[in-house]
C-alpha cells in the first residue's frame, strides 16, 4: 500500500498492513519512493502519513481508544 508523508508529499510504500492497522503501533515500516534506487526500509510515524488523495488515516488505525469517544 502507498501513502504520502505530510511534510513533503513523498510517496511511501508501507511494508506491513498489519502494523498500519494496529492502533497500538505508533510507527510503520516503509520505503520512500524517490529517485531510481530502491530506498532502505525505515520506520515512519503514522501520525505523519496521509493517503495519496490527502485524506487523513482512519482514527481506528491511530488511536487505541477510538471507540470510547
Amino acid at each position: 500500500m502507498f501513502l504520502k508523508t505530510r511534510a513533503d508529499g513523498s510517496l511511501l510504500e508501507v511494508l506491513s498492513l498489519k502494523q498500519l492497522a494496529d492502533p497500538f503501533a505508533a510507527q510503520v515500516d516503509g520505503r520512500l519512493h524517490a529517485g531510481e534506487e530502491l530506498q532502505e526500509q525505515e520506520p515512519f510515524a503514522k501520525a505523519d502519513l496521509v493517503f495519496p488523495s490527502g485524506e487523513a488515516l482512519p482514527r481506528c488505525w491511530l488511536d487505541p481508544a477510538y471507540h470510547q469517544a
